[in-house]
């Protein structure tokens, strides 16, 4: 038996950034660990497994990403019986930037092997297409929801770019995107790169990096979509 980390399309239309070998393992499984069950249901089902949807077990982490008492007590009991068991987040690959590190840990706990699959990361994703240093970099998921304290922890992270040539990456959601671009405006420094990376894989993908000034003066805001925000010195 073994805990496979499953990703999952970052753009619920982009099935095709799934490796082949990936899907296979995903159609086979009887018990998926699960951030929701609904969309995970979606997701398996697009893979046509080789059992009714009915019969597989999807376990599902608490509303805030938690792993229950009663979630690791099946997880045990399935691997007790010798059966596979899959790790799935929303979008991406799962533990990272979502629930699923308390479960990996468990199956360490349990000498479970742990397999992860090769599948797409906003995270990775954005910071290949920025033109900032990947050689160095941090990710702070969300930042502060209140505007002073997002304002102070921009400018840590804005020191720490400069100081140390360190890619700083965090993420936001979708209705409060414009929101953190206008601040991020307003407090980074002129010269300072700027990424954003929206939609990654989908139909409205878009991906650009330039200057606090070069943004200031230009017309272009971001969309409503998930994005991932980039700050850092342009590579070389």
């Amino acid at each position: 038996m073994a805990l496979y980390l499953i990703p999952t399309p970052i753009s619920e239309e982009a099935l095709d950034t799934l490796p082949a070998g990936v899907c296979d393992i995903a159609r086979r499984l009887e018990v998926f660990v699960v951030e929701r069950a609904k969309s995970a249901r979606r997701f398996v089902k697009r893979l046509n497994p080789q059992r009714p949807l009915e019969e597989i077990t999807f376990l599902e982490f608490d509303r805030d990403g938690r792993l229950t008492p009663e979630v690791a007590a099946l997880f045990e009991q399935a691997v007790c019986q010798g059966r596979d068991v899959g790790l799935l987040s929303e979008a991406g690959c799962p533990a990272v930037a979502d629930p699923g590190a308390a479960l990996v840990a468990l199956a360490h706990r349990l000498q479970v092997p742990v397999v992860p699959l090769v599948g797409p990361s906003s995270i990775l994703l954005a910071l290949m297409a920025s033109g900032l240093n990947g050689q160095c970099f941090a990710f702070h998921g969300y930042l502060p929801a209140k505007r002073p304290e997002l304002v102070r922890r921009l400018r840590q992270l804005e020191q720490q770019a400069r100081q140390y040539n360190q890619t700083q990456l965090f993420m936001e959601t979708p209705y409060r995107t414009a929101w953190l671009f206008d601040i991020a405006l307003n407090t980074l420094q002129f010269d300072t790169a700027f990424g954003i990376a929206q939609d990654l894989t989908g139909p409205n993908a878009f991906i650009h990096t330039q200057t606090v000034g070069e943004w200031k003066a230009g017309s272009v805001a971001p969309a409503a979509l998930p994005t991932i925000f980039l700050i850092g010195l342009p590579a070389g």
